[in-house]
């Protein structure tokens, strides 16, 4: 049976992706335009950028950061939905996550203070891990 209660931590967290996406775009289209920069399909990865000011990186960082290890979550709420593992404590564990990273986004885009940044990281990936164990504990007990 699906249990389709996972599920809405993970819409929340594409929704919060694309908050991400449209503030990156808010800030990065304006600052290249004050900069007169002209795009260089040419050069180096991340050389262009690396000219604009750290508080508009900043933000397309976190975005980049949301499209890496969020996938993993994505995966395994999904999975969860379909054993039919995705209410109760696995909910509320997705819930803390997603919270957890965009506590992570706005420490990221508004003050990058790293010290910070990774502890909410290394906080976040407690429920994360926590998810991993207990659909790893759920696909053994039902498996031949």
């Amino acid at each position: 049976m699906i249990d389709t209660q996972i599920l809405a931590p993970v819409i929340a967290l594409i929704c919060w992706s694309m908050v991400m996406w449209f503030w990156m775009l808010a800030i990065r289209l304006p600052a290249i335009s004050i900069a007169k920069m002209k795009m260089d399909p040419h050069a180096i990865r991340g050389e262009q950028v690396s000219q604009l000011p750290s508080k508009v990186r900043w933000k397309a960082d976190n975005y980049n950061h949301l499209m890496e290890q969020p996938t993993i979550f994505y995966a395994l709420a999904i999975t969860l939905g379909l054993l039919g593992e995705g209410s109760g404590l696995n909910a509320q564990l997705a819930w803390a996550y997603v919270a957890l990273r965009v506590v992570h986004s706005l420490v990221q885009a508004l003050t990058n203070i790293i010290e910070i940044r990774f502890v909410v990281f290394v906080l976040s990936n407690i429920p994360l891990a926590w998810l991993s164990v207990n659909g790893l504990t759920h696909f053994l007990s039902i498996s031949p």
